[in-house]
């Protein structure tokens, strides 16, 4: 028996791949699938079945095209209504693969078709449990996700997820392995810890959801307490997972069209793409096409693309380092964003050459940025989300978070300079990229973010808890 989880930083999500005796199961895959199909056929094994714990929203999962390429028969959970033929199991059911046993266990909540699946060892011990979004590591999946789709309050989801977590997950031994879909960085989930693997024994000893003495009550208040509306493009993601989707390779071929400046010009003049810079924030800093959108490949990319640009349809042109495109093109899809009509061919460097129009974005180092400050009283605003602006930040200093900086433009000055910052650098410059587009060009990044505003020793405001003041 081997078990290999297939960790996705960028999603922070956990595809999983399962082999006994020349069977693979696959678990949640992401959307390009040469990677468990490679490994198949390096395993001089056969992919049987593809389990899918739910209609996910955060990314486009690869079932669809893995099930297309192997013939293995895709596999939901009770209550699932997919558009393509797949197997909706029944509660309690089991699937062999090789001397394993794969259990079906309905863990609705998250949502309603959402499954978790019980691998059992040849011996028919409980091994490991594949729990999707129904248990993370130091959380449980977010409630309020499948509201329309069920015709139930986020409180109601909340209600059967307590009863699923109760009579499905924690009477399992202390022993058994848990392999969540998520980690830390997820969206689906509030306080998703930075571990991937852990066990039932040791949720039940540090996951606040799973505490023995939880009333439903107390379980319904605290997950549902601070959470944040979820991005835009998860409906979206939910439509393609049940509906279907194109295949990734006609997708990378429409993409990679090599534009000279001349075309790349006139492909967004005639399409009203959106022109996505993913380079570095220091070279989109220091010059970049006018209007465009920084969005860095080397961070938080398709979370942040699906979060900020919103609309999957929305046409696409890239900016991209030397020979990363097809890269940039295929993080692009694992979200849904399967437009893209072109890149520009040269990079910025050739746009340049070509003496076209560019903009650039003023930063300066904390250093200069504590004089500043010292010597006259300026806006500065921190896009850093709320819990970390809470928990430290610059004495009057407004919070006007990344996800939703759009609810915030008329609070950036227009009549005079402004600091942007986040926490490192990356997000304060696809804030200054944004609020450029909209014809704000006022602002100053701060560089390196409040992590080099400490070092340089400006004052920061510490937040204290309450019960701690006397």
């Amino acid at each position: 028996m081997q078990i290999e989880q297939i960790y996705t930083g960028c999603l922070a999500q956990g595809a999983y791949y399962i082999e006994s005796q020349g069977e693979v199961a696959i678990i949640d895959p992401l959307r390009e699938i040469t990677p468990y199909v490679n490994r198949a056929k390096l395993d001089n094994a056969k992919i049987k079945y593809i389990f899918e714990t739910h209609f996910h929203a955060d990314f486009v999962s690869g079932h669809v095209t893995l099930s297309k390429e192997t013939g293995a028969p895709i596999i939901y959970g009770p209550n699932a209504e997919p558009s393509f033929d797949a197997i909706i199991a029944t509660d309690g059911q089991e699937f062999t693969v090789g001397e394993l046993t794969i259990k079906v266990l309905h863990t609705p909540g998250h949502t309603m078709e959402s499954t978790s699946y019980l691998l059992r060892d040849h011996n028919g011990k409980d091994h490991a449990v594949f729990s999707g979004d129904t248990l993370f590591l130091g959380d449980v999946g977010r409630p309020d996700l499948a509201q329309k789709a069920a015709d139930m309050t986020q409180e109601q989801l909340a209600e059967t997820l307590y009863d699923s977590l109760r009579t499905k997950i924690m009477p399992l031994g202390d022993d058994v392995i848990v392999y969540p879909a998520h980690g830390a960085g997820s969206a689906c989930g509030k306080n998703l810890s930075k571990e991937t693997v852990g066990t039932i024994g040791g949720q039940k000893e540090t996951n606040y959801a799973l505490r023995a003495n939880m009333t439903k009550q107390e379980f319904v208040k605290e997950v549902t307490d601070g959470l944040l509306p979820p991005p835009q493009y998860f409906p979206l993601n939910v439509k393609m997972n049940k509906e279907g989707y194109e295949d990734i390779d006609a997708v990378i071929k429409r993409g990679t069209r090599a534009l000279s400046p001349e075309a790349f010009e006139i492909a967004a003049n005639e399409t009203d793409a959106l022109i996505l810079d993913v380079r570095s924030q220091e070279e989109f800093a220091e010059g970049h096409i006018p209007r465009s959108i920084f969005i860095g490949i080397d961070g938080g990319f398709a979370p942040w693309v699906g979060a900020l640009i919103g609309d999957v349809q929305q046409p696409i042109l890239l900016v991209t380092p030397e020979g990363r495109q097809e890269e940039t093109i295929t993080r692009l899809s694992r979200v849904g964003f399967d437009n893209t009509i072109g890149y520009l061919e040269g990079g910025f460097m050739a746009w340049k050459k070509a003496a076209k129009e560019y903009d650039s974005v003023s930063s300066i180092p904390a250093a200069r940025f504590k004089e500043i400050i010292e010597k006259e009283e300026t806006p500065i605003f921190d896009v850093r989300k709320n819990g970390e602006f809470t928990s430290e930040h610059i004495d009057k200093a407004h919070n006007t978070p990344l996800d939703f900086i759009n609810d915030h433009l008329p609070e950036f000055p227009s009549d005079k300079t402004f600091y942007v910052h986040c926490a490192g650098g990356y997000r304060s410059m696809i804030a200054a990229s944004i609020l450029k587009s909209r014809g704000i060009h006022n602002l100053i990044d701060v560089a390196g973010g409040f992590k080099s505003i400490k070092e340089a020793g400006i004052p920061v405001t510490n937040y204290v808890c309450p019960s701690t003041l006397k």
